[in-house]
């Protein structure tokens, strides 16, 4: 079971797809979050959360004072279960104050390209199989997208090797939870 950790909707259940994902666990999210709100890098903030499985990640930043969440999902039965669980993050809301989200179903290469939003935080958590050229093409997308302080955290398997990182991004740091691994991304401005 997957649940919010904190801000205003914190312990409130997630409800998870039954097949296709690999939610990101209690553990890893708190370290993640206990990181961002360390940079004061939510209050306020636009996220996107690319392969959202239950939305998880999108939703707890929602909780914690993101202003603008887009949750992106090629899979009808996830983002079925993001709208459920978007939904029932809004019920848990101060009155008045329900969180700005969006969820949309396309594949995650095609949202990137075609969207003219920038983001504050974005988090790229695609299954572990996808390929590291895939990958690559995705953030190679998101670059000219990303806000000039903007952050990417990319989740994948502790086991892989690291992916090949496009210009444009800047490996900040890795942190290793069991089987995970987190890279935090920055954007890499050419010196001028």
């Amino acid at each position: 079971m997957a649940r919010i950790i904190g801000g205003f909707a914190g312990s409130l259940a997630l409800v998870v797809p039954r097949f296709g994902t690999r939610p990101t666990t209690d553990r890893v999210r708190e370290a993640i979050f206990s990181a961002l709100e360390a940079r004061d890098a939510l209050d306020g903030a636009r996220v996107l959360d690319l392969y959202a499985g239950s939305g998880a990640l999108g939703l707890e930043a929602a909780s914690r004072g993101a202003a603008h969440v887009t949750l992106v999902d090629r899979a009808e039965a996830a983002t079925r279960t993001v709208r459920e669980n978007t939904a029932r993050v809004r019920r848990a809301a101060p009155r008045g104050a329900a969180p700005d989200v969006v969820v949309s179903t396309q594949p995650v290469q095609s949202f990137v390209g075609a969207s003219g939003a920038t983001w504050d935080v974005v988090f790229v958590d695609p299954p572990y199989e996808l390929a590291g050229a895939e990958l690559r093409h995705v953030l190679e997308a998101l670059v000219p997208r990303l806000a000039p302080d903007g952050l990417v955290i990319v989740e994948r398997s502790a086991r892989d090797r690291a992916p090949d990182w496009p210009d444009g991004l800047l490996l900040e740091r890795r942190r290793d939870y069991g089987e995970t691994a987190l890279y935090w991304l920055v954007r890499d401005e050419p010196a001028g």
